[in-house]
Order: structure tokens, then sequence, then C-alpha cells
């Protein structure tokens, strides 16, 4: 109690209460996920660090194939997959943030839809590369499609990788694997859903956009 404030219960109600404070389990500071999940995350990158010089080293030595190539791309097929990947990596957040209120079938609802969302991405590109083959585009056209065909399908088998990481999460989520105090298995496959979200994003504007 001071001067400015005579009354007691005033000066009692000014103190956050335990009550006020969220009851959600997180322990700042943690590192996200798990080990394994950060080793395997690290290949990735460094993998596609190589791949992406590669292209730089290919731009360079042919800028006029690297100028025109995006002309033969779909452009908006590109965009629809960067939206179903980013709305996919959305829903992992949801559902991870769901799990740390121990809302274990919200957060399989999120896992669901991110798995639906993210089989958006492949069934988009198998009409996207139909078009291509059905117009002559195809990793023989040049060096620009060469790396484009390359690139993109070798993200795609990550893409698959992911998708089937969602599937086990969903499965152990569903059976009370996971619960706000242990949930490192979801944050794993979560983290590694949002590389392939990254990887696409770089992806789409090397090979969709940029000239």
């Amino acid at each position: 109690m001071t001067p400015l404030d005579p009354n007691p219960a005033n000066s009692s109600s000014s103190t956050p209460q335990p009550s006020a404070i969220s009851e959600t389990a997180v322990v700042y500071g943690r590192v996200p996920g798990n080990t394994g999940i950060w080793v395997g995350i690290f290949c990735v990158l460094v993998e596609f660090l190589m791949l992406f010089t590669a292209y730089f080293i290919a731009r360079v030595h042919n800028p006029e194939a690297f100028l025109n190539g995006p002309d033969k791309l779909v452009t908006l097929a590109g965009t629809v997959i960067t939206l179903f990947l980013l709305s996919s990596g959305y829903c992992m957040v949801k559902a991870v943030d769901s799990i740390r209120n121990d809302q274990a079938k919200t957060s399989v609802r999120w896992i669901s839809l991110s798995i639906i969302l993210g089989f958006g991405y492949p069934l988009v590109k198998y009409f996207e590369l139909n078009w291509y083959i059905e117009n002559g585009v195809n990793a023989e056209t040049g060096v620009f499609y060469a790396a484009y065909y390359y690139l993109t399908l070798n993200h795609l088998v990550h893409v698959t990788w992911g998708l089937m990481g969602l599937f086990f999460v969903a499965y152990r989520t569903a059976t009370g694997a996971y619960t706000s105090q242990s949930y490192s298995g979801l944050e794993a496959a979560a983290l590694y859903w949002h590389t392939t979200d990254i990887l696409w994003i770089v992806l789409f504007s090397f090979f969709y956009i940029l000239r």
C-alpha cells in the first residue's frame, strides 16, 4: 500500500494472479522439434544450397535461356501450388497450437486439413507436367527446363516425405501420443513441412518470376 493507493484491495488487484496466466504449457527458450529433425533439415538445406548454386552457374552461362524460359511455364499453376503449401503450413501451425492446449481432436482436424491441402501440390503438378509434355516442353528443351524439372521434382520427393510424416503424426495425435507436455514429434513434422514451404517459395521465384 502506498500514499497513492490507500486501498489494499486495489493494490492486490493490480498484481497478476496465477489464474490469469495462460494454461498453455510453453517452455520459452526451448528448441522446437528434436535433434533428428534438425539434422534432417540441415541436410535438405545443404542439398538445395548445392542445387541453387548449380542453378546460378547455369544461369550465368545461359542468360538468354533463363530470361525466356519462364515464358513457357504456367505461372498460374505455380501460384496455386504456393497457395496450397502456405495454407497447409498454416494448418500445421494451428495443429501445434491446439495440442499445446490439450485439444487433440482439434489438432487432428488441422493436420487432416493440412494433408488435404498438401495433396493439392502433387495434383496440380501432375496436370502442369502433362501440359508441358503435350506441348513439347521437357528436360531436353533447354538448360532452363532441365534445371526446372530436376529441382522441382526433387522438391516433390521431399514433399512426399513430408506428407508421409503428416499422416504419421495425425495417427499418433489421434491415438493420444501427444499432449501439451509432450509433442516434439508433431513439432518435428511441422518444421519439416515448413521447410518444404520455404524451399518452394524460392523455387517459385527462381523459375516462374525471376527474369
